[in-house]
């Protein structure tokens, strides 16, 4: 099984949080959101998004769950 989370041996294991606000999602995702009118979005180097979560902790806190280094994108 593929997850977004799997690097290829090797590969930089650093991964990008930047927040994003909702009102700049697509419409679906904007129905989702909670309420919320800003997420964190995890990118990998290449700038694929990985996750998308309601805040910056959670989105360290998975990052270093898969062993990656977060790193705060302003």
């Amino acid at each position: 099984m593929h997850t977004p989370f799997d690097f290829k041996e090797g590969a930089d294991r650093t991964v990008y949080v930047k927040p994003v606000a909702v009102a700049d999602l697509p419409k679906e995702v904007q129905d989702s959101a909670g309420g919320h009118e800003q997420l964190y979005a995890v990118h990998d180097a290449e700038g694929g998004q990985l996750a998308l979560v309601t805040d910056r902790r959670t989105a360290y806190v998975l990052a270093r769950q898969n062993d990656l280094t977060p790193v705060a994108v302003h």
